[in-house]
């Protein structure tokens, strides 16, 4: 079966590489529509979105017929579906059931690092694998807490630009890592992918 991953971000391609799975890229493009605001739904919601359109390009792409919706897919028998395994996956930072996105500049930047300092707040990372098995959708929480930052403090990592391509504006695994007081939970969730969770779930596929 070949595995597919639709997402462009190294920091997943790490991870999933880290578990011994060979894979290949294939970014999704599809239009992030979101219907929920609760951030659990809305990484199950956006990783399925990204998961499935990859998958239906797959299928049409070697003219295969796909029952494609968000209760669920159906692949008819004998079609090329099977030999596919697509993985998307979506992380947000919320403080309680406000989204932290990516920052669109770098003073958006300050704002997000000024309201994550010396607080607890919450990674999700949402995840969905889609074979011509089955859906499966799921997400992992985890707490992450930071020290307290001076204005200082917050100017010179931004400085870094480690955090304009990630969500809440920090990467966990970088810099930053000077801030954080502890984690509750899994620290590759945080990092972009739960992947020990991840592979619980795909081993009766791989």
């Amino acid at each position: 079966m070949r595995i597919i991953l639709a997402s462009a971000s190294p920091r997943r391609r790490e991870l999933l590489a880290q578990i011994g799975l060979e894979f290949e890229i294939k970014v999704s493009n599809v239009e992030e529509v979101v219907t929920t605001t609760r951030p659990a739904d809305v990484v199950e919601e956006l990783s399925l979105q990204k998961a499935q359109a990859v998958y239906t390009e797959l299928l049409n792409d070697g003219k295969c017929v796909a029952d494609v919706s968000c209760d669920g897919m159906t692949v008819s028998e004998g079609m090329a579906g099977g030999s596919y395994m697509v993985i998307g996956a979506d992380t947000v930072v919320a403080i309680g059931d406000s989204i932290l996105g990516k920052p669109k500049d770098e003073e958006d930047a300050k704002e997000m690092l000024r309201a994550l300092s010396g607080k607890t707040h919450a990674v999700y990372t949402g995840v969905s694998v889609i074979t011509a098995a089955g859906v499966k959708t799921f997400h992992e929480k985890t707490d992450v807490t930071f020290f307290a930052m001076s204005e200082e403090e917050i100017a010179e990592y931004v400085a870094t630009l480690d955090c304009m391509d990630k969500a809440g504006a920090y990467g966990i695994q970088g810099f930053c890592a000077r801030y954080i007081a502890g984690i509750d939970g899994d620290y590759n969730n945080v990092v972009g992918l739960p992947v020990g969770r991840l592979y619980q779930e795909i081993k009766e596929w791989v």
